[in-house]
């Protein structure tokens, strides 16, 4: 059983020093927060309460251009190298997909109508926040991977054309655990594959569990093709049957 909301707090603990938000200049509706987790949720979910500006919109990404000037009164300066990811960018022969740095990372919390206090955040707090976002989606990508495996005769190289957030848009079966006793996925991200010349639409849940580890992992990942097409609806039908066989072969 999942962890509850509660855990996440703890997550943290052994990689930010319990860093604490003022909320004086926070807009009514944003879901800000009194704890650094709670702060990167808020950024992973992008929910309708943040004032984000829509100017540029990439609709790929649904993020604006890239942003690497320090903002106005900022406290100290921040890394503006970007990592690459391992996630191969649809389109284009050889390219990845890029993650934001950390200066990037700190003017889109700005754009959520953060506004930075004395002791909020650190240097290494926002090192930390930028390891767990990469983390999150370089898992997001393998999970995608297993699914496309069952399609490798007709598509060796899968590629990521665009992801959007919804946070609070919960899935069918998000909504059909809460019901059951589980609790809701703090975040939810659409991702569209390009599976050689056909679009495929994942479905990924972040549910909160256990604690950040050594390779900054906090969160537990539901990542499945949505219920879109007959043959995602074959593809999910047949790995249910898979999982129910052979692990239930393996109890007995």
């Amino acid at each position: 059983m999942l962890s509850n909301e509660s855990n996440i707090e703890k997550k943290i603990d052994s990689k930010v020093d319990h860093t604490k938000f003022s909320s004086s200049e926070i807009p009514e509706g944003c879901p800000m927060h009194n704890t650094a987790i709670e702060f990167f949720k808020c950024m992973l979910q992008e929910k309708s309460g943040c004032p984000v500006t829509h100017n540029e919109i990439d609709p790929r990404n649904m993020m604006p251009a890239p942003n690497q000037l320090p903002a106005p009164d900022q406290p100290f300066l921040l890394p503006t190298e970007r990592e690459k990811s391992s996630i191969p960018k649809a389109g284009t022969d050889n390219e990845v997909w890029v993650y934001p740095s950390a200066q990037m990372f700190w003017n889109a919390m700005l754009r959520k109508g953060w506004r930075w206090k004395e002791d909020d955040l650190s240097p290494q707090d926002m090192d930390n926040i930028i390891k767990i976002h990469n983390v999150n989606n370089e898992e997001a990508w393998k999970e995608i991977l297993k699914w496309e495996a069952l399609h490798a005769c007709e598509c060796t190289y899968p590629q990521l054309r665009s992801f959007r957030g919804r946070a609070q848009d919960y899935s069918p079966r998000a909504r059909i655990r809460h019901w059951m006793g589980y609790e809701l996925p703090f975040d939810r991200h659409d991702w569209i594959v390009d599976r050689c010349g056909k679009d495929i639409r994942y479905i990924i849940d972040y549910y909160s569990g256990g604690s950040v580890d050594e390779n900054f992992k906090f969160a537990i990942l539901d990542v499945r093709p949505a219920i879109d097409s007959l043959e995602n609806i074959w593809d999910r039908m047949k790995v249910a049957y898979w999982r129910w066989k052979y692990e239930g072969t393996a109890t007995e």
